[in-house]
């Protein structure tokens, strides 16, 4: 478990890291409602003259990972065998995830991949709480929304789209060699040999091609699912506050909060089931052919000695 936990924070940091290149500048808006690009807060001067922009959503998504690091540290700087209520709950979060996660990919796929979709599945979900906070969109710097919610910025949908896209890419590779991996997109399926096989050659590639078109799809799919639901609910909930008067917009703005508690964490578990299911339809069928044992050469004590 401590392992994981290592895993998980660089995994965090790393996100959170990777996605400074992608901030955007925004104009300002005289209306109410939630603009569709993040505003810039301030540059951080780098090195050789170069400035990164940090957006609002750039921001929650640090304090996400903050979050979740500080959470961690605290569950396991003395771990015991009778945990605390604290440990408990963070291990029964993580090992239900873990146990939802093999339904999925399997023991061996999961103990090697389960750092990078507990991650994420981690920082979707706490991001996608942190928006609903009070102060998150109307607490300003500069005249611009100081915090905002971190998939409710494009920018950084995109990046986790694209982030999984090459972790695919890499996975698949590596667990069926550059020969198979390209035999199962182009190659004949169902065995089919000799002149009816020659003969599908052109129908295989031809579904190969489309294939291709819908692996290439998939991150703009998962970016745009994540972030149209998210930045959806947010631009209601700011819309709604500034409906009527104090006591009135609190009022309206409740059930909108109570519905983007489950859309939060149905969005994260989407997002979750989908990336596990594309590896899995690409290297599930191999992973199962390489390592799953008959279990008639376990089953029969002394079958080694018959003739």
């Amino acid at each position: 478990m401590s392992r994981f936990f290592q895993f998980l924070w660089l995994a965090a940091a790393m996100v959170s890291g990777m996605l400074g290149g992608t901030a955007q500048a925004a104009e300002e808006s005289g209306g109410h409602g939630l603009d569709q690009a993040a505003p810039q807060l301030f540059s951080l001067p780098l090195p050789g003259g170069i400035e990164l922009p940090v957006s609002n959503s750039m921001l929650m998504l640090f304090l996400a990972v903050l979050f979740i690091s500080l959470v961690v540290w605290l569950a396991t700087r003395a771990m015991k065998i009778l945990p605390s209520r604290f440990q408990n709950m963070v291990e029964y979060f993580f090992e239900t995830l873990y146990n939802f996660v093999e339904s999925l990919l399997g023991p061996r796929l999961t103990r090697k991949y389960f750092w990078y979709f507990g991650t994420i599945f981690t920082i979707i979900l706490v991001s996608n709480y942190m928006g609903l906070l009070p102060g998150v969109g109307t607490i300003t710097y500069h005249g611009v929304p100081l915090f905002r919610g971190a998939n409710a910025d494009l920018n950084v949908t995109m990046f986790l789209g694209l982030f999984y896209a090459v972790m695919w890419l890499y996975w698949s590779i590596r667990e069926q060699g550059l020969k198979h991996f390209f035999l199962h997109l182009f190659g004949p399926k169902g065995g089919m040999k000799g002149f009816m096989g020659a003969v599908l050659v052109p129908i295989f590639i031809f579904v190969g091609i489309v294939e291709c078109l819908s692996i290439a799809i998939r991150p703009i799919a998962l970016a745009a699912r994540l972030f149209g639901n998210i930045y959806a609910g947010e631009t209601i909930i700011e819309t709604m506050s500034h409906m009527f008067g104090p006591l009135g917009s609190a009022l309206c703005v409740l059930p909108f909060l109570a519905i983007e508690l489950l859309v939060g964490f149905i969005q994260a578990l989407v997002f979750l089931l989908l990336t596990a299911i594309f590896l899995k339809l690409q290297i599930g069928d191999e992973d199962s052919q390489r390592h799953d044992t008959p279990p008639e050469s376990l089953s029969e004590p002394g079958a080694g000695n018959k003739p």
